[in-house]
């Protein structure tokens, strides 16, 4: 199964890696997206204070990070009565959507469904478990094998976000269909047009969402954006207990356990505000610089009202618009790395410096 594998996509980016690393300025890297700025001194204060871990960490999570989990869920996403026994640690959340199918016993005709726009890990974890992957957004659409949804909002890459309307309608289809529905919200701090500037953005765990049942919901969150954590590996996933105990079970017996000190960690992180405030204020002004410069370049913005990422087409096939970025040492991904649905997309991150911004912006308008 595992010879099954896809290449690494962003492999292929390196010819234009290389052209845009010639451009006099130096490279302007709006690539991958990850973090640029400083891990919070708070939470860098919490890993030191607990690096004399000399115990195996508990795969379950301590009770502190338990506790500040479940206290962030009904703080940040609205969403109350959660306990302990529904959440539990991950290390990343990139390990937990590649191996989820996996874990969840996953085989034979069994189909994993993924938006059309998306993430290119959903279906990797499906070719994993040795199983279909179907990139669809009609709930109608999908098949009677469909056995893991993972819906994403907001959207990675197109920033879209998914109302309580359109959430409930997901759920109840994978309940007709008996199967397991996964939102990956890990940009849900990250709302930028109205309504989500000022309303929290939904998540799939919200009772207007599941009518207070969480059988066969899940929910997979991540610190790396709005704290910095990327190289932590923070992460979590919530909802259905049942579902929890039987990814905790199985995560015991492989030692998927999050490093004590990252888990002291996470736990202040998930209990100060104030730090990802200033990380969301840092990427709006990024946001604001850019998207005039490349409106002004030829480009158009298509959704990305949140998220950590613009998602943009000037008309013509992406590789042609990364090579004209390329040009002016911009480097971007295609929109071939996110389904077969989008080949004339690009997506831009806005994790790079100010000053790197800066430069992007002076050279998309001269």
């Amino acid at each position: 199964m595992l010879g099954n594998l896809p290449d690494y996509p962003w492999d292929a980016m390196a010819p234009f890696a290389q052209r845009a690393a010639q451009h006099p300025g130096g490279l302007v890297d709006l690539s991958i997206g990850s973090p640029v700025d400083p891990t919070p001194d708070v939470v860098r204060r919490a890993l030191a204070e607990a690096t004399d871990a000399h115990a195996y960490p508990t795969t379950v999570g301590t009770p502190r990070l338990r506790e500040a989990i479940v206290e962030w869920f009904a703080r940040r996403r609205g969403v109350a009565g959660l306990r302990v026994e529904n959440v539990l640690p991950t290390i990343g959340s990139k390990e937990f959507v590649a191996w989820a199918p996996h874990m969840l016993g996953l085989g034979g005709d069994d189909v994993v469904v993924h938006p059309r726009a998306a993430y290119p890990t959903y279906a990797v974890g499906a070719a994993i478990a040795g199983v279909a992957a179907l990139a669809e957004d009609d709930p109608q659409a999908w098949p009677a094998e469909t056995r893991i949804v993972w819906v994403n909002s907001p959207g990675n890459p197109d920033g879209r976000v998914l109302t309580v309307e359109q959430l409930a309608q997901r759920v109840a289809r994978a309940r007709e269909l008996g199967a397991v529905l996964i939102s990956d919200e890990c940009y849900a701090e990250l709302g930028w047009d109205a309504p989500w500037d000022t309303q929290p953005i939904p998540s799939i765990l919200d009772p207007r969402v599941t009518g207070g049942d969480l059988s066969n919901i899940l929910c997979a969150y991540s610190l790396s954006k709005q704290s910095n954590l990327a190289g932590y590996r923070a992460a979590f996933v919530a909802g259905d207990p049942a579902l929890i105990d039987q990814l905790l079970v199985i995560r015991k017996h492989a030692g998927m356990m999050v490093p004590a000190p990252v888990q002291a960690a996470v736990a202040v992180a998930l209990g100060d505000d104030a730090h990802v405030a200033a990380q969301k204020e840092r990427y709006r002004r990024r946001r604001a610089a850019l998207i005039p410069a490349l409106v002004a370049a030829g480009f158009t913005i298509d959704g990305s009202e949140a998220g950590l990422y613009l998602w943009l087409t000037e008309g013509r096939d992406a590789w042609d618009s990364i090579s004209r970025l390329a040009d002016r040492g911009i480097l971007g991904g295609p929109g071939h790395f996110y389904g077969d649905h989008f080949r004339q997309h690009i997506r831009l991150s806005l994790t790079a410096p100010d000053e790197r911004i800066d430069a992007a912006v002076a050279r998309l308008t001269h």
